[in-house]
């Protein structure tokens, strides 16, 4: 009975090119959100096969087995074994490592024998090459009994034949019938009794549904007590199953490597990763490159983005200034240039440092450096109370917060975990990245060392690294509070290093972009239009009302409100204006931007950038609203403050608990204005 195929998933071991497949088959046609009840990434694209064909495809987690562990590793088991209401799964492509083929055939046979339609797609067949591994794909496909293709996402190779694959996969869909070992020999008593309650899980499906039945949630209260029982008569030894399985799929795979692999004597092979990594992994040597490739990305951020960053800021300048000679004097008019487009520009300007600082760093993950990281690292981290697992949370903290605390899942140990996600924050994320530009434009001198080195651009890296090291402080503070007797273990698989797929690079630099200007830019500009109303009314005594035009940005309600709070910040060296910058920028750090840029417009008249209006700005003293120690002060309460809900939110969902991000947000604050004060003061 033929079934139709809407829902494809894309399922592998990690670091195997699943990314970079799902990419190429999808391109820019992809959706970021979440599976159902957890907080885990969800990417799934659409992909049209033909005019009359199209599915969707799910890039799911990468993992190991389908014995699950890390959140990470729940949600693809969950999605398989159709937990999900809403999500069901009706094939799967498994992107199999051809360089570590062995290992990634034990999850390949695990999926096969859930008895869903397969399709193998045959990665890293260059690198395989390199290690004297040769594959047979076709005698691989007949000995598995499923397509098995040979792709390279990088050079676009093999995608046509596994697009015409999935054609055929879904116009058949055919009942599969394949059964990669005999599974119903691993327990009989318990597979016979269990299928009576779900009767449409093969044998290895109901082996599964044996091992993790109470985690999964859509088995109902009723059946997880009727298969509780059932294990508990028939004797199931969950450790002992798993084990017979395991040993069972490696004998059947060593005879299926004997009829499809050569190798090479692997003393004979001497692989460049190898000898790349003796310094790359040095403990001196590999620092030290760490913080070169640190000093190039921040570099770059500056140098690179320098000029589109000008050409967009006096575009739109340009064009605030055009407009308003062209259209009449309106209150329409006035919200517009000051509100909307003020907004906008205070958008538009960081895209390209956003998309340079996204593209660098998916270089390095697309070049298999970004592991070396977190193994350079690991004796560091261990000194702190934390290992190497935290590492990649903390360096993704660099893009956004609120991902790098979610990726803190994949930490078993319940207090390194804690830990992690308490100090992610302190990480400098994308949304400083504005400020940083903002502000150390306006203080730190353009300055060219060697003819290249910018001051600007080792300013903007020394405010990454303070993030870091206080990330650190407050690991080894808290490693002395937070008491456990658990250990932990960290093992990581160093992936090979490849060239970057540059297509792979242009495709996030864009999406990066995206996100940027669609979800921070609705805050931003829904933020900027507000406080554009908010500095254009306010109360006017002489006519004894509450709502009046014609007041200064002064005696406006965000003058009045600025001037509330601004003997709180003074000691700071902050004003008024730079008071209502800190109060919105709450809503997510980028905003101070957008505020500064609707609170000048609203100010001033002349068609200057935002950097020459703030540099230009006098306190009512007649002295500069920004001179080094103020601009040096802000940098410190921007560093540490935590100004964004999203983050706290995110904070509250993974701890189950509003007490760590109301410590969070109170502890960091604090941190933020005692750091302000001293540099400002001192």
């Amino acid at each position: 009975m033929k079934k139709a195929i809407k829902n494809i998933a894309l399922v592998g071991n990690p670091n195997s090119g699943k990314s970079s497949l799902f990419n190429a088959l999808t391109g820019l046609n992809q959706r970021v959100g979440n599976f159902p009840g957890v907080t885990v990434d969800k990417k799934s694209g659409q992909l049209a096969l033909s005019k009359d064909v199209q599915i969707t495809l799910i890039d799911l987690p990468g993992t190991y087995s389908l014995y699950a562990k890390s959140d990470d590793e729940y949600v693809t088991y969950n999605v398989l074994f159709e937990q999900h209401q809403h999500l069901g799964v009706d094939a799967v492509v498994i992107v199999v490592d051809a360089s570590n083929l062995k290992r990634n055939l034990l999850f390949c046979s695990q999926i096969m024998d859930l008895k869903k339609p397969v399709i193998v797609a045959l990665t890293m067949m260059d690198i395989a090459r390199q290690k004297g591994i040769q594959v047979d794909t076709a005698a691989l496909s007949r000995e598995l009994g499923v397509p098995v293709v040979a792709i390279n996402p990088r050079n676009n190779k093999g995608i046509t034949e596994i697009k015409k694959q999935l054609v055929a996969l879904v116009q058949s869909a055919l009942p599969v019938a394949y059964d990669f070992i005999d599974n119903l020999a691993l327990a009989p008593e318990t597979i016979s009794a269990i299928q009576k309650i779900k009767p449409g899980f093969s044998s290895y499906a109901t082996v599964q549904l044996a091992s993790a039945y109470d985690k999964l949630p859509a088995i109902s209260a009723e059946e997880k007590k009727q298969i509780g029982e059932i294990l508990e008569f028939t004797q199931f030894k969950k450790t002992k199953v798993q084990a017979e399985e395991i040993l069972a799929r490696y004998a059947r795979i060593g005879k299926i490597m004997q009829r499809c692999v050569v190798e090479n004597d692997p003393l004979k092979r001497e692989l460049f990763s190898r000898k790349v990594d003796e310094y790359i992994l040095h403990p001196v040597w590999g620092n030290l490159f760490l913080l070169f490739i640190l000093f190039v990305l921040f570099q770059s951020v500056y140098w690179i983005a320098a000029y589109p960053m000008n050409w967009i800021d006096m575009g739109m300048s340009t064009l605030i200034a055009q407009l308003k000679s062209i259209l009449p004097t309106h209150t329409l008019t006035e919200l517009l240039l000051n509100g909307v487009l003020a907004g906008i520009s205070g958008i538009l300007v960081f895209i390209p440092q956003i998309m340079i600082l996204f593209g660098l760093i998916t270089i390095l993950e697309d070049s298999g450096y970004m592991s070396r990281i977190s193994f350079l690292m690991d004796r560091m981290m261990r000194s702190v109370g934390l290992n190497g697992k935290s590492v990649m949370p903390l360096i993704s903290a660099a893009a956004c917060a609120v991902p790098a605390i979610m990726a803190a899942r994949t930490i078993e140990n319940k207090k390194e975990k804690l830990i992690t996600i308490l100090i992610t924050p302190f990480m400098s994320c994308s949304a400083r990245l504005p400020v940083y530009s903002v502000l150390i434009g306006l203080i730190i001198p353009d300055k060219k060392f060697l003819g290249f080195l910018s001051l600007q651009g080792l300013v903007m890296m020394g405010m990454y690294l303070l993030g870091f090291i206080m990330a650190i402080v407050a690991s080894y503070v808290l490693n002395l509070i937070i008491k456990t007797t658990q250990r932990s273990i960290f093992l990581l698989e160093l992936p090979v290093y490849r060239m970057p797929q540059w297509k792979n690079i242009l495709t996030t630099m864009i999406l990066k972009a995206k996100v940027f200007v669609v979800e921070a830019g609705k805050v931003i500009l829904i933020i900027s239009i507000v406080l554009w109303a908010l500095s254009s009314y306010g109360p006017d005594p002489k006519k004894n009302t509450w709502f009046s035009s014609e007041v200064s940005l002064e005696t406006s309600y965000a003058g009045i409100l600025g001037k509330k709070i601004e003997p709180a910040i003074q000691p700071l060296g902050f004003d008024w204006k730079i008071g209502i910058s800190l109060i919105t920028s709450f809503a997510a750090r980028e905003v101070f931007v957008g505020t500064m840029a609707t609170l000048y417009s609203v100010d001033e008249e002349d068609p200057k950038t935002l950097m020459q209006k703030m540099a230009s700005a006098k306190r009512a003293d007649g002295t500069p609203s920004y001179t080094t120690r103020t601009g040096i002060s802000l940098l410190m309460f921007y560093a540490f403050a935590l100004q964004c809900v999203s983050t706290l939110a995110t904070v509250k969902r993974e701890t189950n608990s509003w007490k760590y991000p109301i410590l969070q947000f109170f502890v960091m604050s604090l941190l933020a204005y005692l750091a302000s004060f001293l540099v400002y003061n001192l």
